[in-house]
């Protein structure tokens, strides 16, 4: 007991140094970032009373168990019944024009269930509720359903985690953490004598702490379906420092978005400002995000969900993949993250070949951000292209549903690659 209480007086030693240091790094004070996520950049609205009913339902039922009726008014005003942090565009949004040749819908043809499927059918069998895509920058296809609008904030789910990935390289680059090699321990000391000592933050970032977790959607008993009754940063860390170890750190991957909270945890121990704030600065102004979003918070003033949560527009989410494809550089040539963050954070992991630093890793150097009841952000570094899909899954997760987004991506790749020219599927409708 005695040598614990001195490792953990120490550990606690390194961080504090850690954190006096890189405050010497930040441009600006985080008090000012922190002042500014707490003011409502959403106009205020006025509900009836039916429509108050129907976020008190929504409150209730909890996000996992919505039926797609209380999806659709429920992923874009999620700022209406959770408790959130804002996001601010910035003053100088990255531009995102239109190309000079835009995609045609009636182009973009995919090979499905024996027969050749287009944009439509798509849009109609998957519940999408806007879909955009990026080619080197430009806007080829831009689509929206529900009465929603470019500005429109979007429930992201675990499109999230790969926002969380972004901002640990930031936090490298600024100096707030030393190395994806310090342990977990260090910046989160209670977790000394539990099953995360001896997990390294990257066995975090690639899912393969050894740590036992339940992440079955559809049981309410399951450890991801008890995060809901979770309400603040402490309780989290001690249900996590209370599961038990299932394998050696960095041999085994398990999807957690338990394990992506605790992340969060770190992060923002180690920046010393909310995760807002420090998303904030780094990303919606270094980055120029052209819309207000928000971020989930566990409880009233309370941590943010490192693993979920981020409201935005389906733009900024193109933004985000624009950047993560181009290295995290800004439109002012200034490096938001470390030279090879990304090229590390999309090498596989050894636990798992299909999955990087909280991104998933796909044949030809694509990878991709996924969030269940279809969300998406598929990025293609070869062709420059992002692909940002919102929608309405009946389902969390579909391994059909899954295999169909795949092979629309595919039909539409080709076309972006043709513009004006023949699609993957012309061959087959000719014959």
């Amino acid at each position: 007991m005695f040598l614990t209480s001195i490792r953990t007086f120490f550990s606690a030693l390194i961080l504090i140094a850690i954190h006096l240091f890189s405050c010497t790094v930040a441009d600006t004070p985080s008090a000012d970032y922190e002042a500014l996520t707490l003011q409502s950049p959403f106009p205020d609205i006025t509900l009836s009373t039916q429509q108050q009913q129907f976020a008190d339902e929504l409150r209730e039922t909890g996000i996992l168990f919505w039926n797609q009726e209380q999806m659709r008014f429920g992923y874009r005003s999620t700022h209406l019944f959770s408790p959130v942090r804002f996001l601010h565009p910035a003053d100088e949004p990255f531009p995102l024009p239109h190309a000079d040749v835009m995609l045609d819908g009636f182009n973009v043809l995919y090979l499905h269930n024996n027969g050749v499927r287009d944009l439509d059918y798509f849009i109609r069998e998957m519940d999408v509720s806007g879909l955009l895509v990026l080619k080197n920058g430009q806007i080829i296809l831009e689509y929206y359903a529900d009465g929603r609008t470019e500005s429109d904030p979007w429930m992201s789910f675990s499109v999230t985690k790969s926002v969380l990935s972004m901002l640990f390289g930031a936090a490298v680059e600024d100096g707030f953490i030393r190395s994806t090699d310090d342990l977990v321990t260090l910046y989160i000391p209670e977790l000394e004598g539990s099953a995360y000592a001896g997990v390294a933050i990257e066995n975090l970032l690639h899912m393969a702490s050894g740590v036992a977790w339940n992440e079955d959607y559809t049981d309410p008993d399951s450890d991801v379906a008890r995060l809901e009754a979770i309400t603040g940063a402490e309780e989290l860390v001690a249900y996590m420092a209370a599961l038990p170890r299932a394998a050696a750190p960095g041999t085994v991957f398990t999807y957690s978005t338990g394990e992506t909270n605790l992340a969060g945890v770190l992060l923002s121990r180690a920046t010393g400002m909310s995760l807002t704030a420090y998303a904030q600065q780094r990303l919606w102004h270094g980055f120029g995000m052209e819309h207000p979003a928000s971020w989930s918070l566990m409880g009233e003033d309370e941590l943010e969900h490192g693993g979920c949560c981020i409201s935005a527009s389906l733009r900024d989410y193109a933004r985000i993949g624009h950047f993560a494809l181009n290295g995290g550089v800004n439109q002012q040539g200034e490096a938001i993250l470390p030279d090879t963050w990304m090229s590390q954070s999309v090498n596989p992991s050894p636990a798992n070949p299909g999955y990087g630093y909280f991104w998933w890793l796909q044949s030809n150097e694509r990878f991709a951000a996924s969030g269940i009841f279809g969300q998406h952000l598929h990025l293609n570094p070869d062709m420059q292209l992002v692909v940002a899909i919102q929608s309405t899954w009946p389902q969390a997760t579909s391994g059909a549903a899954s295999a169909h987004r795949r092979a629309f991506i595919d039909g539409l790749t080709d076309a972006a690659r043709n513009l004006g020219g023949s699609s993957c599927c012309s061959e087959q409708l000719q014959e």
